[in-house]
C-alpha cells in the first residue's frame, strides 16, 4: 500500500530482508536508541527461534521507504498469546473471551522479553516518523486483530502516538543514577545509614561464604561460559515453575554479533562456577538482564545481578543502570522510581471506552504510587546527586 508519493509501505517478516547496513543507519540517527533495537539483537531473537512465528512472535515489521532508501521502521509483531512483554493485558484477553470474542492475533511493537524503554517509531526525520504512525493505523484498521500495543516507547513518542488514537498507559521501574561517584564506597555514603549499613551486612555474608566474582567482557565470553550461564538461568526458570524464553543459540549469536555491549559476571566457590548474571551495556546507560544460580546462598542474588553491575557503572562512568520490570525491593539499593509509557488501541469500540475508563483510574493510583515510593527515598537529604 502507499501512504503518499513519497513512502512505499512494506511489511517485513525477516530483518534479512532490511540487511544490517539499512537497519544500523536508520538506528543511528534515533535519539532514544539502545542496544536491544540494534540488528544483532533482533535478528538474533528472530534466528534462534525465541521470538518467531513459531514461538508466537511472527516478526510483522512495518517499513517505510524512498525508493531503496529507507525512511522509517517500527519493530511489530502479530502476537498469539501475551507472553513476555510486561505490561499486562491478560484481564483485557480474559474480558474478550468472556464475551464470546477473539483477543489474539494482535499486534505488538516491542522488543521481545526486553521492557526497556527506547524509540519504536524509527524514522530518518519527523515527517517520515509522522507518516509512519499514519501508517501503523492505517495497517490496523485493514488487519484481522483486536489491538495494537506499543511498549516502552519514550514519552514524546507516545504523545505522538495519542495524537494518531491510541490510550497512554503508565507504569513504573527502578532506575539507578550515577552522580559521578568515585567508587562504591562514595556512592554508599550518599544513603541512609540503615541502607548502607544493610548492603555491607548483604556484601560480606558474600564474601564470608567464599564466594568471589570475575567479570568477563564481550569477546572475552567464551562458549563455555555461555554454557555455563544458560544452565543457571534455565535452572532460576524451572525454579519458579516457568519456561525460559531465550535458547543457547540466541546467547551464542549476541555473544558473537555484539560482544561489545555484553558483560557476564560470574560466581565461584571453591573454584567452581555457581551463578552468573548477564547484562547489557553501552556507554550511556547498563540495563540488568538474566540471572541464575546452581546454589542458593543469601545476597547472592544482590551482589551477582546489582552490586557487581554497580561497580561495573561507576568505573566505567556509565550514566545509569536500568533494573527491570518491577521490584520496589531495588528502593534499598539506591534505585528510584521512574514513569513508562505504553500505547494501545482495541478495535472494539465498547472494550476500547471500557480501557479508556480503566487507564483513567490506573493512571491516577500510579501517580499515587509514585509519589509514595519517592517519599521513602533512600538517599540522606541533600545527598543524592551530590556524593561527597
Amino acid at each position: 500500500m502507499r501512504l503518499t508519493l513519497n513512502y512505499r509501505t512494506r511489511i517485513i517478516a525477516s530483518l534479512s530482508e532490511v540487511g544490517e547496513p539499512a537497519w544500523s543507519g536508520l538506528l543511528a540517527l534515533q535519539a532514544d536508541a539502545n542496544p536491544f533495537l540494534s540488528y544483532a539483537f533482533l535478528h538474533a531473537l528472530h534466528e534462534s527461534g525465541s521470538a518467531s512465528r513459531k514461538s508466537g512472535w511472527r516478526p510483522h515489521y512495518l517499513t517505510l521507504w524512498q525508493g531503496d532508501v529507507l525512511a522509517a521502521a517500527l519493530p511489530l509483531y502479530l502476537k498469539s498469546h501475551s507472553y513476555g512483554e510486561y505490561v499486562f493485558d491478560w484481564a483485557w484477553a480474559d474480558a474478550y473471551r468472556r464475551h464470546g470474542l477473539e483477543y489474539y492475533p494482535k499486534l505488538l511493537s516491542a522488543i521481545p522479553f526486553t521492557p526497556v524503554t527506547g524509540a519504536r517509531l524509527l524514522a530518518r526525520d519527523e515527517s517520515a516518523r509522522a507518516a509512519l504512525a499514519k501508517a501503523l493505523v492505517a495497517l490496523q484498521q485493514q488487519a484481522d486483530v483486536s489491538s495494537t500495543h506499543v511498549l516502552y516507547p519514550p514519552p514524546e513518542q507516545a504523545e505522538l502516538l495519542e495524537r494518531a488514537g491510541f490510550l497512554l498507559r503508565n507504569g513504573v521501574q527502578f532506575h539507578w543514577l550515577n552522580a559521578g561517584y568515585r567508587d562504591f564506597d562514595q556512592f554508599l555514603s550518599t544513603l541512609e545509614q540503615k541502607k548502607r549499613k544493610n548492603i555491607r551486612a548483604e556484601r560480606r555474608k558474600v564474601r564470608d561464604a567464599g564466594i568471589t566474582f570475575r567479570r568477563v567482557e564481550g569477546a572475552q565470553i567464551g562458549e563455555a561460559d555461555w554454557r555455563f550461564f544458560k544452565r543457571c538461568y534455565d535452572h532460576t526458570y524451572a525454579a519458579h515453575y516457568s519456561t525460559p524464553y531465550l535458547n543457547l543459540d540466541f546467547f551464542l549469536r549476541i555473544g558473537a554479533t555484539m560482544p561489545q555491549n555484553i558483560l557476564l559476571v560470574i560466581a565461584e566457590r571453591d573454584g567452581r562456577p555457581i551463578a552468573a548474571s548477564l547484562v547489557i551495556h553501552d556507554r550511556h546507560a547498563l540495563y540488568g538482564r538474566y540471572w541464575g544460580a546452581l546454589e542458593h546462598h543469601d545476597c547472592l542474588h544482590f551482589e551477582t545481578s546489582y552490586y557487581q553491575p554497580l561497580e561495573f557503572c561507576i568505573e566505567r562512568g556509565i550514566a545509569a543502570f536500568e533494573g527491570g520490570a518491577q521490584g520496589e525491593h531495588k528502593m534499598a539499593r539506591g534505585f528510584l522510581p521512574q514513569k513508562t509509557w505504553s500505547a494501545h488501541w482495541l478495535a472494539h469500540p465498547a472494550f476500547g471506552d471500557a480501557v479508556e475508563r480503566f487507564l483513567e483510574q490506573e493512571s491516577g493510583g500510579i501517580a499515587a504510587y509514585i509519589d509514595e515510593l519517592n517519599e521513602r527515598n533512600p538517599f540522606r537529604t541533600g545527598a543524592q546527586g551530590a556524593p561527597e
